[in-house]
Order: C-alpha cells, then structure tokens, then sequence
C-alpha cells in the first residue's frame, strides 16, 4: 500500500513545496499569489519537467476546494435573502450573459471559425469564475455587504447556466435538453427541502447533544458537506450545488459562522490544489495561431465584460459605488470553460483549435483580472496593505 501511495505523497509534496517558494517570489515581486500557484502547475507539471505527471489526480483532489467554497458561502447566506438575490439577479446574469455570447460568437465568426466551434466557444467564454470572484472578495464584503450578496447570487445562476450548457452539450436533441433542464431545477428543489429537513431534525440534534466536542461538530458537518455534494452529483448535478445546499440549509442555525471560522484553512489548502491543476493543463507546446487569438480575445474580453457588468448593474439601480468594482471582479472566464470545452470534444463536437482558443482566452482572463482586482480593489492576498482585507 505504501508503495501505491508514494506517488501521490512525491507529487503533493511538489505542489506545496513549489507553491510556497514561487508563492514567496511573487510576494516579493508584488504579484498575486493566485498566480503563483498557476505557474508552479505550468512550470512542474505534466506538460513541464513533469514532476507531477497527472493533472487529472491534482484536479480531482482541487475540486475539493471549490466544493468547499461554495459550502462555505451557503453557510453565510439566509434561504429567504438568497430566493429575493435570486430574483434580482437573474435578469442581470442572463443578459450579460446573451451579450457576452454575442460579442464572443462574431470575434470567432470573423477569424473564420467554424460555427458549430464559435457557438461552443462562446457558450464556454461567457460565464465569470466562482473560484477567482469569490476568492479575491474579502470575507467580510461577502458576507456582510450588498455587494458580496450581489456577486455570490450572479456566480451561482451562471453555475446554474453553466451546468445546463454541459448537458445540453451530451444531449441529442433539444427536447432532451428541455426535459433535463426541468429535472433538474426539481431535483435541486427536492435536495433544497429535504436538506432542511435533515438539518432541523438530525443534524441540529446532535450539535445539541454533543455540542461540548468540537471535533464531532467539525467532522459531522464535512460529512453533511460531501454527502450532499455526491447526492448531487449521483442525480445529475454538481458537486458544488450540492455543497451549496448543505451549506445553506445549515446557514439557519446559530453554530454555522464557528463552523465557517474552522473550515477555511481547509477550503484554501485544496484551493492550492485547483490553480495549479489549471496551470498543469496548459500544454504551450501545441500552442499556434488560434492560441494566440485565445490570449488577444482573453484581453479583449476583459474589458467586455467589465463594460457589460457596468451597464447592467446601472440599468438594475445598484450603488454607483459597486458598479466598477464589481465589474472588474467578475471581468474574467470560468473554471467551467474548461468543463465545457472537455465536454464538447468528448462528444466530437469541438475542434482541437477551438479548444486551444477557450484554454488560452481563459487563462488570459484569470491573469488579467486577478492583476486588476488584486492591484486596485481589497482582497485577502494584496501585496498592499491598505487593500489587504480578510
């Protein structure tokens, strides 16, 4: 068994390892750490010196993080503030979104790519990143403000979106689709009511019970956690919604902020694990042309999105005080980009240059935006003291 294990064990010593010292020369440098964790991946993995020789097993164990992540915002967030964000922010994120779709499809049309690819590179490109928006949010914004309300409710539509791209794109026909889709918002609303059943008649008794043991309350709401993420899962769902709920079914009870305060160190250590399972994807070696116009379209939508935010958010009557800054935040692409981009070569229905395209437009966004926010906005790892907020 040792033997078996000693592969892994080498190949998370790397990543951590290579994470602090690239993580201490971009501090000193001035640069976001999120960044480091991205280059100790491109630099160390499969498609580099190939210490770590499988970006799958890294991926596997980072998508812990991300469920952690999002267990952690419903932990913050009460079920009835949630349903009225909901109805307020759907309007924004399906019409930024039909917008970003828009501009995307026409720079693809113009560069000459097909249009089965330029429609899936757009349905990929046109979502923000839950990981990076809500990792670079200082805690308190996010859940004490309207503005980290605001942006946790938009992130988690785009999931939403997100998800039902990926099954449509396993589908045969729209009907299908249709179907699946209503499935699958009655399966969520199932999993949401038996998830407060199970909280006030199970889970809330037996924090009573043995309240006086920390270590059963830690364990036992993991273990809430990863139950509800593979149920989610085994049904068709995400992973994260299924975190999501029980995070947020616990959010009622008055132990969730303890249990919030004892997770984090958690939720970052596998964090670490994700962005350098994104830099251990990335293969520069078959980069060519269409990757080129990944990283040049990456830059451009930035700024897209930055606008879109901004007139959106100023048509829904937010605090002009939020309009920059939230935009900025949610300017870049999404983790899913790469789930949508995986899913569709899967099903043959994306060409290996189009799929260069989505993985290069998004890094180029993660790098920028992460720049911009971390440069000029609060964030929990800005070199700058005055912005540095936790």
């Amino acid at each position: 068994m040792s033997l078996d294990l000693a592969p892994l064990i080498f190949e998370l010593c790397v990543i951590i390892i290579s994470a602090a010292l690239l993580g201490t020369l971009f501090l000193y440098a001035c640069q976001p750490i999120i960044l480091a964790y991205i280059a100790a991946g491109l630099l160390l993995g499969p498609h580099g010196l190939n210490l770590v020789t499988s970006a799958e097993n890294i991926t596997q164990f980072g998508n812990l993080g991300v469920i952690l992540l999002l267990f952690l915002i419903g932990l913050n967030l009460q079920p009835k503030k949630l349903l009225s964000l909901f109805h307020e922010s759907a309007i924004i994120t399906l019409g930024t979104s039909a917008f970003f779709f828009a501009v995307t499809l026409g720079f693809c049309l113009l560069i000459r790519l097909p249009l089965l690819d330029s429609a899936i590179i757009a349905a990929a490109l046109m979502f923000s990143s839950t990981v990076i928006g809500l990792k670079l949010i200082p805690t308190t914004t996010l859940h004490h403000k309207r503005m980290g309300e605001v942006i946790t409710s938009i992130l988690l539509v785009q999931d939403i979106l997100a998800i039902s791209v990926i099954i449509f794109l396993n589908m045969e026909s729209g009907e299908a689709m249709a179907l699946s889709f209503l499935m699958m918002l009655g399966e969520f609303a199932l999993m949401c009511v038996m998830a407060f059943l199970g909280v006030r008649f199970v889970i809330l008794p037996l924090f009573r019970r043995f309240d006086v043991i920390q270590e059963y309350s830690f364990v036992t709401t993991l273990a809430w956690c990863f139950f509800w993420s593979e149920l989610a899962h085994q049904v068709g769902l995400s992973y994260e919604s299924g975190a999501f709920i029980a995070g947020l079914s616990i959010a009622v009870s008055q132990v969730s902020q303890a249990i919030a305060v004892h997770l984090k160190p958690l939720r970052e250590f596998f964090l670490i694990l994700f962005f350098f399972a994104i830099g251990a994807r990335i293969d520069i070696q078959q980069a060519n042309i269409y990757s080129l116009l990944g990283l040049a379209f990456g830059v451009i939508l930035v700024g897209v999105k930055f606008w879109g935010f901004k007139v959106a958010l100023q048509l829904a009557k937010e605090k002009p005080s939020m309009h920059q800054e939230l935009s900025a935040r949610l300017s870049q692409a999404s983790e899913f980009s790469f789930l949508v981009a995986y899913a569709a070569m899967e099903t043959g229905m994306l060409s290996n240059q189009a799929a260069l395209f989505i993985q290069f437009a998004t890094m180029a966004t993660f790098i920028l935006s992460t720049y911009w926010v971390v440069k000029r906005y609060p964030t929990p790892i800005s070199t700058v003291k005055t912005l540095r907020q936790d």
